[in-house]
């Protein structure tokens, strides 16, 4: 009994959400500590006492931007398949199924999830600090990481899962605006790839084992960690995570990934669904999160469309007109140029005029810019809001991957507020007008009773 209620709490302090003491006022006081482990590995490190947990996300250039077109969705499904079991270990291990993992991560009170997005496969880790039990959190991590068993059995009932989502989500249409919007604004860029039956049908255990010999490996792996550790610990966690994975003479340079090629005319696409609602996407690429207009663009949003209800486009499409519910725009940047959008859902004899405003709007914001006191009020919303990001260890861990992954500067946290407030409304027209081309959008709608597909003339898509 005693045993059980010790591995009781031990979860409930770890799923709760816990403030990190301090960290709003005192990110100064939390630096990152940044070196490269001689396999080749970058090790990221935020020391801090406030709270007994230590979270780590190992994070590879494996997403879905370097999946093969005939195999879409095999980085999601072969991360989805690494939780699964883990084979016989090298040093003398037994095997471990999908039920016995999640007996021994119930025992240590810790938790381990891979996922894929699209530009990398993320391992993350949170457990107690407490040694004894850390260090045996680490070393079953590393048995995952490092020896993943793709039960052939475990896929095949994997994928006629997979098969019956996605067959349900084709019967959506937001399911199929998304899958329209994306094919139009990428083009045959990776970006644009989404897992079909036919994708899913061409992956076996064999291509997942090869991709992960092919991109998993030390050399490329980018590791951030934040809680109740020193250096020498972190040092420690990072070469006992990697040390099941192949050695730097593994290490190749990947093949580079053309950019998101640029729209040269625009497209309105409107596709016949019987549904209660049309649903709208309105966009084109956007810009890699390394671009320096990225502030400018984040502040410029939020007037736009990102600010719920103090936003342009409710303003103008629901508060005015009644034409939605709800209406956003939003940018997706990543390692490459991720999608802008503009994204709502109207009654389908309303969704040209829905669209005619609402590229109205967007025009007018690209050409003349917010305001003085829209820009104030966003940076006031922004600026106020950025402790609530850094308030947890979850939430930490999660800014400091993404300086990792970006190579963005190591005190990107502590000038962070600074830089948006020195964005004037001058730098958020010029970054929307670099950004930006109204007249040259893609625009999807799923709904109605007509399908059509065709160019739109530029001064249409620009009314």
């Amino acid at each position: 009994m005693q045993n059980t209620l010790m591995k009781t709490a031990r979860r409930a302090l770890l799923a709760g959400v816990v403030a990190v003491a301090g960290i709003s006022g005192a990110q100064a006081a939390l630096p990152i500590q940044h070196w490269t482990l001689a396999n080749g590995a970058k090790i990221y490190l935020v020391s801090t006492n406030a709270l007994p947990i230590v979270d780590a996300q190992l994070d590879f250039d494996a997403g879905s931007r370097r999946d093969p077109a005939a195999q879409a969705g095999l980085a999601s499904v072969t991360a989805t398949m690494v939780e699964k079991g883990v084979r016989a270990g090298r040093n003398g291990e037994p095997a471990l199924d999908q039920n016995a993992l999640g007996e021994a991560w119930a025992d240590l009170g810790a938790s381990f999830d891979v996922s894929a997005g699209t530009d990398r496969t993320s391992y993350s880790l949170r457990s107690l600090s407490d040694p004894a039990l850390l260090n045996k959190a680490v070393a079953l991590a590393a048995r995952e990481i490092g020896e993943p068993s793709f039960p052939e059995d475990v896929w095949q009932r994997e994928r006629e899962r997979i098969n019956a989502a996605i067959k349900e989500a084709n019967t959506k249409p937001a399911t199929v605006a998304g899958r329209a919007f994306a094919a139009d604004v990428y083009g045959v860029h990776p970006y644009g790839q989404e897992v079909k039956e036919e994708t899913l049908a061409r992956i076996d255990t064999a291509a997942m084992r090869q991709r992960y010999q092919q991109l998993i490996v030390p050399c490329r792996a980018k590791l951030s960690i934040v809680g109740a550790v020193t250096r020498a610990e972190a040092e420690t966690i990072a070469t006992t995570l990697l040390s099941r994975l192949p050695g730097p003479e593994a290490c190749t340079p990947l093949p580079a990934i053309a950019p998101v090629a640029a729209l040269t005319a625009p497209k309105d696409e409107r596709i016949a669904f019987d549904s209660a609602q049309a649903h709208v996407l309105i966009g084109q690429p956007g810009y890699p999160r390394k671009d320096p207009d990225h502030f400018a663009l984040t502040l410029g949003n939020y007037v736009l469309g990102g600010g719920g209800f103090v936003s342009r486009l409710m303003n103008e499409v629901r508060e005015k007109r009644g034409l939605t519910y709800s209406i956003y725009s939003g940018f997706a940047p990543g390692l490459e140029a991720g999608a802008f959008r503009v994204g709502f859902q109207t009654r389908p004899d309303q969704a040209e005029e829905a669209v005619k405003v609402s590229r109205e709007v967007l025009a007018k914001f690209v050409a003349e810019g917010p305001t003085a006191a829209e820009l104030k009020a966003a940076k006031d919303n922004l600026i106020g809001g950025f402790p609530l990001l850094l308030d947890s260890n979850r939430k930490l861990i999660g800014n400091v991957a993404n300086i990792a992954w970006h190579d963005l500067p190591l005190d990107y946290l502590d000038t962070w507020t600074a830089r948006m407030n020195a964005v004037t409304a001058a730098d958020v027209k010029a970054a929307f007008q670099r950004k930006l081309q109204p007249e040259r959008m893609v625009t999807v709608v799923v709904g109605g009773k007509e399908a059509k597909t065709a160019k739109a003339q530029p001064q249409t898509a620009s009314q």
